[in-house]
């Protein structure tokens, strides 16, 4: 049994791990080529996060679906490489819009650079990635701009904030479907589209991504109130600190309106204080920490990974899909 990557993925198979871990290496000679340049300075800059390392959560996906085809398939590897470069650029023109100092552990490029530099260079990582997707072909073109149009479009539904009569959590989903669920759902679809696989098993294994997606932004959540910096690769309460209402604190201020609790309604207005205070920040990251909000939070997280692992139940019986599975208790894992 061998672990790939940080998400301690047990493979059993020692022909999976093969086509695996060969996989993503040739994702990161890939994810270099790709980010070179003629002038030494964007090279350095788009190269910033690469070397910084990170999960390579989406070319392990697109490795792993791959397996419902033909791993060896060209397509492979270019795929799960404009995937990560995709999100790779959004990672940048984030920590602008967060304001964040930190990513993977490292200063941010907004930090290291300024905030033009840091979105100029997302801008050149999404150049990249659809030069190497127009030699995918045009299905793959349409595929990553239908993803990409869901993925802004949760950015901007996030920003706007839900309509009058929504219900906040209810919305906040609906955005991390297109946020994060949508690109994650490319990174399966490729992989077996790629591979050749039915088109049965390509769709199935979308859904399974779209879910497992919404699943992994939602540990992301728990992390960024419950770990510190060394867990997470960045700064904890960053979301807090900017006034992003994610699913913890979301779940704290249903709580609070169904229940009206003094303890509940007291913390929503400390949440609703100026957090760049860092005296105020840290105390309401502790009280979080604590309250069953955060809990309930985690049983959200979980909810929607055994929604994932059930999708994949008319695949057939596979050391693929059973990696597949394991991926969605990694998830979990991860939320505590």
């Amino acid at each position: 049994m061998t672990v790939v990557g940080t998400f301690g993925l047990s493979v059993r198979d020692q022909a999976l791990e093969a086509d695996v871990q060969a996989g993503l290496a040739a994702v990161e000679e890939g994810l270099l080529d790709a980010t070179k340049s003629e002038v030494p300075f964007i090279t350095e800059a788009a190269q910033h996060l690469v070397r910084a390392g990170g999960k390579r959560f989406r070319p392990l996906l697109v490795m792993l679906a791959a397996q419902f085809g033909d791993p060896y398939a060209p397509g492979v590897v270019p795929s799960a490489v404009v995937v990560e470069l995709t999100h790779l650029a959004t990672l940048y023109h984030d920590d602008v819009m967060d304001e964040a100092d930190v990513r993977r552990g490292v200063d941010s490029a907004n930090t290291r650079w300024g905030n033009s530099v840091a979105v100029l260079t997302g801008d050149f990582l999404f150049s990249r990635a659809s030069h190497m997707l127009a030699d995918l072909g045009p299905e793959a073109v349409r595929i990553q701009a239908e993803a990409f149009e869901r993925l802004v479009t949760g950015q901007i539904l996030e920003t706007a904030g839900p309509r009058d009569g929504r219900d906040p959590v209810d919305h906040y989903l609906d955005v991390l479907s297109g946020k994060t669920g949508s690109l994650i759902a490319v990174a399966v679809r490729f992989g077996a589209m790629m591979s050749g696989a039915d088109e049965r098993v390509v769709e199935i294994l979308a859904q399974y991504g779209e879910r497992l997606g919404v699943a992994f932004q939602l540990a992301d959540d728990v992390l960024d109130i419950a770990s510190d910096s060394h867990e997470s690769g960045k700064t904890p309460g960053t979301d807090l600190r900017e006034g992003i209402p994610t699913l913890p604190v979301l779940r704290l201020r249903e709580r609070a309106e169904q229940l009206g609790l003094p303890e509940d309604r007291a913390l929503c207005e400390l949440l609703d204080s100026d957090l760049t205070d860092d005296s105020r920040h840290a105390e309401a990251l502790a009280r979080l920490r604590v309250h069953p909000a955060l809990e309930q939070a985690r049983r959200d997280t979980v909810r929607y990974a055994e929604e994932a692992r059930a999708t994949l139940a008319p695949l057939p019986e596979c050391d693929a899909k059973a990696s597949l599975q394991e991926l969605c208790d990694a998830v979990v894992h991860r939320a505590g």
